[in-house]
């Protein structure tokens, strides 16, 4: 189609880089491929994570790998931004010179 569309991510691994690289490998691949990335990017987005996660949990068990990874991407469709997390990352826009809150951080002492 004729919309401009730029996707970023950065993942940390915890416990090795299995689950980060796989992550990178993947994670923007289940997005372009989701059915809803024309309609509802941010539902992609939620999605693709999940769709993603159960791959490496199948690839890890089949594999015996241990490491896990949090993760950020942001998602840009014509002039919208949707952001996706999980764990502890966090993602910051500075607009003008002052910080724009995107999201709130998953933190223990949340439910």
């Amino acid at each position: 189609d004729d919309i401009d569309r730029a996707y970023f991510a950065v993942f940390d691994g915890h416990g090795g880089v299995d689950a980060a690289n796989y992550s990178a490998t993947h994670l923007h691949v289940n997005v372009g491929q989701h059915e809803e990335i024309v309609k509802n990017p941010a539902e992609a987005l939620k999605c693709s994570f999940q769709r993603t996660d159960e791959m490496f949990l199948f690839k890890a068990k089949r594999e015996k790998l241990r490491s896990g990874t949090t993760g950020v991407s942001a998602l840009i469709v014509g002039n919208k931004l949707h952001i996706a997390w999980l764990g502890d990352s966090q993602v910051m826009l500075v607009q003008q010179g002052k910080a724009v809150t995107l999201m709130e951080p998953h933190k223990p002492e949340r439910e």
